[in-house]
């Protein structure tokens, strides 16, 4: 009887073993085992959804380069597919469902534009890798302006019409002005524009009154007396020397603050392993001198979050803004 419980204990370990090499043959291993053995093939393309030069393209090409930094032998290609207030690129990433060979540099967009507009996706459909930090905006215009804070620009739309411009109908600084508006009565002649750059043109030549945007977009111009900031839509002000003068918003009576987060999407259907490579190579990026110069140069506040703890994020923030907008 003992012979014949050791005989069937060792054939048992031996399916067992077979299983599991079968199992390694045919890539559907646990997630562990896979991320050991997988690496992209060829190059990876960061799919950027808005034009050159606004913040998410800064934020794409940033991490890229981070990214390459932190794992020897990868090379990351920047490629821009704007349109549509990001629907085109995040429309042609959802084309590469399970293909860890692209990435995308994500942000209040991914949430927004499927709460606002008629979308073949949301967030739920791709895979959450990393949340870098939180960039809040700061409202501008143009030197010549005469207002001098926001309550300014509210009570002016208050009495006629404000021209706001925004990159992009479903982009944080839409957001912002939907938010103000919801809290003040306010009403502003909103505008989009495909980038930030195009945005901060438009404003710098006085085709529009008003603007929301990031600090690293703006900064270059206030520092030159070009633009003057009204208020940041921040919990509290800012710490940078730069920027620390500037009143929130609440201190001026406009109880609105609220931050876009810049973080990194792949995917969705992609292998456990896939997804735990991207994220540890994520965790070594923010570790890294690039990523903390990536975060000062751009006036984000770091709060790094990864995998699971990125998807709960945006469970949660997707929920308030879903309320927000009234979706």
């Amino acid at each position: 009887m003992k012979r014949n419980n050791v005989l069937l204990t060792a054939v048992a370990a031996a399916s067992v073993l077979l299983l599991t090499a079968c199992g390694t043959a045919n890539g559907q291993t646990s997630a562990g085992g896979d991320a050991a053995t997988f690496k992209p093939k060829g190059n990876v393309t960061m799919v950027v959804p808005f034009g050159a030069g606004g913040g998410s393209d800064n934020s794409g090409r940033s991490i890229a380069a981070g990214l390459e930094a932190a794992v020897p032998g990868l090379k990351i290609n920047t490629e821009n597919r704007d349109g549509g207030s990001g629907a085109v690129g995040y429309s042609y990433f959802l084309s590469k469902t399970g293909d860890p060979n692209y990435l995308l540099p994500s942000e209040t967009a991914l949430l927004a534009l499927p709460l606002n507009t008629k979308v073949g996706f949301d967030y739920t459909k791709f895979t959450p890798i990393m949340k870098v930090g939180d960039d809040f905006t700061l409202a501008v215009v143009p030197t010549g302006s005469p207002w001098k804070t926001c309550a300014d620009a509210v009570n002016a739309s208050k009495a006629g019409r404000v021209v706001a411009g925004v990159s992009g109908a479903t982009s944080l600084d839409n957001v912002v002005f939907t938010l103000t508006e919801q809290a003040t009565g306010a009403k502003f002649d909103r505008v989009p524009f495909e980038s930030g750059e195009e945005l901060l043109a438009a404003l710098l030549g006085n085709q529009i009154q008003v603007a929301s945007l990031n600090p690293g977009e703006v900064v270059e111009q206030l520092k030159a007396g070009k633009l003057r900031a009204l208020c940041a839509f921040a919990e509290k002000r800012y710490e940078y020397p730069e920027l620390k003068d500037i009143p929130t918003a609440k201190e001026q009576g406009v109880d609105v603050a609220y931050a876009q987060f810049r973080g990194l999407i792949a995917p969705g259907g992609i292998s456990d392993g896939a997804r735990t490579f991207w994220i540890d190579a994520s965790k070594k990026f923010v570790e890294s001198d690039k990523a903390q110069q990536y975060i000062a140069s751009n006036y984000l506040q770091p709060n790094a979050l990864f995998g699971d703890d990125f998807t709960a994020y945006l469970n949660e923030n997707n929920d308030m803004l879903s309320k927000a907008l009234g979706k």
